[in-house]
């Protein structure tokens, strides 16, 4: 279970909404890119972990047999209904059982942050490996790298259109191998006033040379790339050996 998934119980329905900077289509290539230089399994299904609201599987069905997983129910409300025809399920990373393998197991957005432990996050990995054919690869977006944290950081987004204004102020601290970030949230929408929410949120913090090894003990080979989607993270790629099936 996720240190911040109780956040998205007040806020999945504005989810994407706050995150309407992102360019899916753009991340949705590079993974692609990033899939067919690793991976050595030949097919081209594909598994999103901690899919969220769907916004990168609604790109990678087009051209990828699909699936999600993701441990919010509030977040997987609004992923089935924009894609009904993909297969979603409720589950925790570190212990969900599909009964198949998948070419490409993807965990995007530092999902994988919200783990409470290093051996949660070897249990996380473990279970992507799980879920991999031989020769299929597995790419995280981890949390900030320690050595790129910035204590006292603040962010500000706003979004608007006829229907809600969001106003999100981020401050960000740490705490010994912890980010802790407060987020205060002013949300105003036409008939309904404004409402304010406050939400912490607690990401674990691993280098880059840890993430490797855990990632080797799962049955994965793994390689850092430095240059991610964001500055301060970084990509983690681990493909699973040939020989290997599916472990118990």
């Amino acid at each position: 279970m996720t240190d911040g998934l109780h956040m998205y119980a007040d806020l999945a329905k504005y989810y994407d909404r706050q995150y309407s900077w992102k360019d899916y289509r753009a991340e949705v290539r590079r993974l692609e890119a990033i899939a067919r230089r690793y991976g050595r399994s030949g097919g081209n299904s594909w598994l999103d972990v901690a899919c969220g609201t769907g916004r990168h599987l609604e790109v990678l069905r087009r051209r990828h047999v699909c699936a999600g997983v993701d441990a919010s129910a509030d977040m997987l409300r609004i992923a089935r209904r924009r894609l009904p025809d993909v297969p979603i399920t409720r589950g925790d990373m570190c212990r969900f059982q599909l009964g198949r393998q998948f070419d490409v197991v993807s965990c995007m957005f530092s999902a994988v942050a919200h783990l409470r432990t290093e051996g949660d996050l070897a249990r996380a990995f473990a279970n992507f490996a799980r879920h991999l054919r031989p020769g299929g690869v597995a790419i995280v977006e981890p949390w900030v790298l320690p050595s790129r944290a910035k204590p006292g950081h603040l962010s500000l987004r706003t979004y608007q259109d006829p229907t809600v204004t969001l106003v999100r102020l981020a401050s960000s601290q740490i705490r010994g191998r912890r980010t802790v970030i407060r987020y205060h949230y002013l949300i105003g929408e036409p008939g309904k006033g404004i409402r304010y929410l406050e939400e912490t949120d607690r990401g674990l913090m691993v280098d880059a040379r840890r993430l490797q090894q855990l990632m080797r003990r799962a049955g994965l080979r793994p390689r850092f790339l430095a240059r991610g989607f964001s500055s301060d993270r970084g990509l983690l790629i681990g493909v699973k050996n040939r020989g290997s099936g599916m472990p118990a």
